[in-house]
């Protein structure tokens, strides 16, 4: 199925590009999503017309999600969880826990971290990437903490 892109998509192609693309994907997220368009006569000259106004709110993201990495750079998240005497956590930190924690620097969707190796389970600093628009990604470090109380002897 050929569509054309209304924003870039990761792998996929930029702005304005007609790529083809698997009719299940095409139906079921790009055009649902508002990131594509069917490649039909009219939709081409309907885009034409609308080009520079997308450009310029692409362009806008773009800014704004270095705005954000700019902010987030250098910064260390300290999340507390409960964990054992080994440093093994029960349960795990996760994208939400992250986000909640990045959020009160600048917003962050859950959507947006990205953890390659699963959720955080022991205690310690981990490296975590944030994943703030198609071209802007951003590494920031969790230090997980254990919230027990160390008994006074």
């Amino acid at each position: 199925m050929e569509v054309i892109l209304l924003e870039k998509v990761n792998n996929v192609g930029g702005i304005g590009d007609r790529v083809k693309v698997k009719s299940g994907f095409a139906r079921n997220y790009l055009i649902p999503q508002g990131k594509a368009t069917l490649a039909t006569a009219a939709n081409i000259a309907k885009f034409e017309a609308r080009r520079a106004e997308l450009e310029a709110k692409a362009a806008n993201e773009l800014e704004a999600a270095q705005k954000r990495a700019k902010k987030l750079e250098g910064h260390v998240l300290k999340i507390k969880a409960q964990s054992g005497s080994e440093g093994k956590l029960f349960g795990s930190v996760g994208t939400v826990d992250i986000a909640e924690a990045a959020s009160k620097i600048v917003p962050v969707e859950r959507s947006e971290v990205r953890l390659h190796e699963g959720p955080l389970r022991v205690v310690g600093e981990h490296k975590v990437e944030l994943h703030l628009h198609a071209d802007v990604n951003v590494e920031i470090t969790v230090v997980v903490e254990s919230d027990e109380q160390e008994a006074v002897q």
